[in-house]
């Protein structure tokens, strides 16, 4: 069993950014080399840069490749040579590249499993797109880059709700159009079973919230609804429209696991308002756990030491917690057991272990079998113990001889013997009438065998 600790991939984000100091300031407590092995994919020199002007102790081990990470150390990967001028607090081309680069070498190496989880450092989405790469967002870029064709989704999380956006990256003019049916579904499904896969929640519930003030327009009744309505007939847990002001206000955010909203600002507005410092952002949907810090790169105190790095301590929690979860929800289901049938019912595997019933015979069903003579002349010859007679004659001469009661019994028994036959159910007898018979010629015969003795 490999033990070794969860490998925790951490991208520099801006270099004019505060990437450098929420990295030295995060581990410079030792717990957390103990809880994971950081590996930072950024530059050197930056990172010189920014440990002296900060003024800061910081202790990094400079690798080539990800496999050279050793644990107990801050394992700094080299992404790129080239010289990059560092100006605190301005954003520019070449700290947006830099920021870019540090993606893309950690996009090779997760092909390669060279770690577990993604954690990236705030980043400029102005000025990261190039010639040859049109950036968007971070969650935008890496769903590209590994989503398998999946959809992302950015969920907001703190310690009081998890909340995302059903329309990302839209202005106010393209909200609307943006609402659908598909798109609504499509995004309540990743937030409902990110919930149950990487948070552990069974049954969660997902409240969607409206997009008008009084969550009664076209919208809400024509499109949101019935999506509800849909969602519920397949097993997902949706309830709403809700008024966004009426839900934040009345405290219904504990009511549910998860909440949708309709645009960026109905969820990162309450978001921010309820949690400033120690809010993440989690790209869910993906095959790689990915987080970040929910602030931006905050260039106004860039290099001046005034970065809170709780956001990025929460953020490596976060992922190392979901990296766990996923790994318990799927190791149930990694070794199924066999079936002992086929889906398709084969009655013959089972007929091994049937007990097989008595079959009756339709020929034994439609006769009656009677005694046959041979019985009544084994009886006879008990009764009697007469040798076998060897000829005619020597048989008349007994028969003459013999005793006359004698004579009637024999008689009687082989009358009885001849009689009996073997007949089919529907030709024989009355049992009534037979029984009256045999019962009237024994009578009979009796009272000629007293007349014989008188």
């Amino acid at each position: 069993m490999n033990k070794r600790k969860i490998r925790v991939a951490i991208t520099h984000g801006d270099t004019n950014g505060i990437g450098y100091e929420l990295i030295f300031k995060t581990f410079v407590e030792p717990e957390m080399l103990e809880l994971c092995t950081p590996i930072i994919y950024g530059s050197p020199k930056i990172a010189a840069y920014h440990r002296k002007a900060l003024d800061l102790q910081a202790n990094f081990s400079i690798i080539n490749n990800a496999e050279d990470a050793r644990d107990g150390r801050v394992n700094l990967l080299t992404c790129f040579d080239e010289e990059v001028k560092v100006d605190m607090g301005v954003p520019t081309a070449e700290s947006g590249a830099a920021a870019l680069k540090a993606l893309d070498r950690a996009m090779t190496d997760y092909r390669d499993n060279a770690f577990d989880v993604l954690v990236s450092c705030p980043v400029c989405n102005s000025n990261m797109s190039n010639e040859d790469v049109h950036f968007k967002t971070v969650r935008h870029y890496i769903q590209t880059c590994i989503g398998e064709g999946k959809e992302a989704l950015s969920i907001y999380i703190n310690d009081f709700l998890r909340i995302a956006s059903a329309t990302e990256d839209l202005t106010m003019k393209d909200v609307a159009p943006a609402i659908t049916s598909d798109n609504i579904i499509s995004k309540t499904k990743i937030l409902f079973d990110c919930m149950k896969r990487d948070f552990m929640l069974s049954e969660p519930r997902v409240a969607l919230l409206g997009l008008n003030p009084n969550a009664d327009g076209d919208e809400e009744l024509q499109v949101i609804a019935p999506a509800i309505k849909q969602m519920a007939e397949n097993g997902i847990y949706a309830f709403g429209p809700y008024r966004s002001g009426e839900f934040f206000d009345g405290n219904q955010t504990d009511a549910f696991d998860g909440i949708l909203a309709m645009y960026d600002s109905q969820a990162s507005i309450p978001f921010h308002t309820l949690a400033s410092e120690c809010g993440i952002v989690y790209i869910a949907g993906l095959p790689l756990v990915c987080t970040a810090p929910s602030q931006g790169p905050s260039f106004s105190i860039a290099g001046k030491g005034q970065a809170d790095e709780t956001s990025l301590r929460h953020a490596i929690f976060e992922a190392i917690d979901i990296y766990r979860n996923r790994k318990n929800y799927d190791e149930p289901f990694a070794n199924p057991l066999q079936k002992l049938y086929h889906e398709r019912r084969d009655e013959s595997e089972k007929a091994r272990f049937s007990v097989q019933k008595k079959q009756d015979k339709p020929e034994l069903r439609n006769k009656l079998t009677i005694p046959s003579k041979e019985c009544f002349d084994k009886t006879k010859s008990r009764i009697y113990k007469k040798s076998k007679p060897t000829s005619k004659t020597h048989q008349q001469e007994n028969k003459e001889n013999a005793n006359p009661t004698e004579i009637v019994a024999t008689n009687t028994i082989e009358m009885i013997a001849e009689s009996s036959v073997t007949v089919k159910k529907d030709d024989r007898p009355d049992v009534t009438t037979v029984k009256t018979d045999t019962h009237q010629s024994a009578d009979t015969e009796s009272k000629e065998i007293k007349k014989a003795e008188s």
